[in-house]
């Protein structure tokens, strides 16, 4: 499943269920009527539009409704809170390519490839809703087989969390042995990715059931709980910055992999930017230590990038002493030897998880 982009994805927030506009167009399907209708009136919109006549009334889903049983398009303000012209006529560039065939449909599928707004095309014949926004077209799924989609997604992303645990657990555990290999890092963030994009997926579902997917959004929510703050930091701990490749370059690249790509240990290795001309996945690596420092309770992000900066690597932070971390910048005595109690009981339970 391709994920929607953004502009689709606000879209389809507009007529969830729940939203006045989604009550007005289940209001022209049960009159089994059909409608093309344009959400924005800016300049670009009037520009092609012909004949109908000006309303700027504001909306509700009986005038929706009503205003539908005309031949014309229906032309709503940009945030569809208001009916700005109704029975008009779209003329939309006879260039532009459309793999519709049916009058509406090709006229919505154009308009949307020419302008910036998004475009619905109820279906009188075959009941369908559907929304138009630039290239993209998505047809409006009924409430239960969104839900049953996105149950069947929670389980699937339930068992890719628990194996993103083992994997993340395992790293943490070698990282205080000293044993990472980049094979074992590239794993995480593999692991990482993909729960990432089965919650894109059952996201777009959430925004497409609207007031029905409440219990689904809360689900999501405790499955994801830490995941994108813990790619963040695996990315902090190994990737090497250059003058031209910083974080946001290396998680954008991780994040605009395909799946082939992302199956693909050493692409995603290559993220990491590591010194050498080829990516060798045996080859040892050190953690700087971010994301183990970033487990210790109320230790401010500041002061864990002050450590890393002083100590530069997670290895030689575990060796420093209490006095050598009340030496970085800001830490102090107490938070110091908070730190050393810390890392020593994650270095413990790290290595019994593992060898238990």
């Amino acid at each position: 499943m391709n994920r929607p982009s953004p502009e689709l994805l606000k879209a389809l927030a507009a007529v969830a269920p729940g939203t006045p506009l989604r009550e007005g167009l289940d209001r022209i399907l049960q009159a089994s009527k059909g409608a093309l209708i344009v959400i924005g009136d800016g300049p670009e919109v009037l520009n092609i539009c012909s004949g109908g006549f000006l309303l700027d009334a504001a909306f509700s889903p009986q005038r929706l409704s009503e205003l539908a049983k005309m031949d014309g398009a229906i032309i709503l303000a940009s945030d569809a809170s208001r009916i700005a012209r109704a029975n008009v006529h779209l003329v939309p560039n006879p260039n532009v390519p459309t793999s519709e065939t049916g009058t509406r449909h090709r006229t919505a599928e154009r308009v949307a490839r020419s302008i910036d707004v998004p475009v619905i095309s109820v279906s009188e014949d075959m009941a369908i809703i559907a929304v138009y926004v630039g290239d993209e077209k998505h047809p409006l799924e009924s409430i239960p087989r969104l839900l049953v989609r996105a149950n069947q997604a929670l389980q699937t992303l339930e068992r890719y969390r628990e194996r993103l645990d083992a994997v993340t657990a395992s790293l943490s555990a070698l990282e205080v042995e000293d044993l990472v290999t980049l094979r074992d890092v590239v794993h995480v963030l593999q692991r990482t990715e993909m729960v990432r994009r089965i919650a894109d997926e059952i996201n777009a579902d959430i925004v497409q059931l609207g007031v029905d997917g409440r219990l689904v959004a809360l689900q999501l929510e405790e499955l994801m709980g830490g995941v994108e703050d813990d790619r963040r930091l695996v990315m902090l701990d190994y990737f090497t910055p250059e003058t031209e490749w910083h974080l946001e370059n290396a998680m954008a690249a991780l994040n605009n992999m395909s799946t082939e790509e992302l199956l693909d240990s050493t692409a995603v290795g290559s993220t990491l930017h590591l010194p050498g001309t080829e990516v060798d996945l045996d080859a040892s690596v050190q953690p700087r230590g971010y994301r183990l420092l970033s487990r210790i309770p109320r230790l401010p992000e500041e002061i864990v990038h002050r450590i890393v900066q002083r100590f530069g690597t997670l290895q030689k932070i575990m060796r420093a002493t209490v006095e050598d971390l009340d030496e970085a910048t800001g830490v102090g005595q107490a938070r110091a030897r908070a730190i050393k109690e810390g890392l020593s009981r994650l270095a413990e339970s790290s290595i019994l998880d593992r060898y238990s």
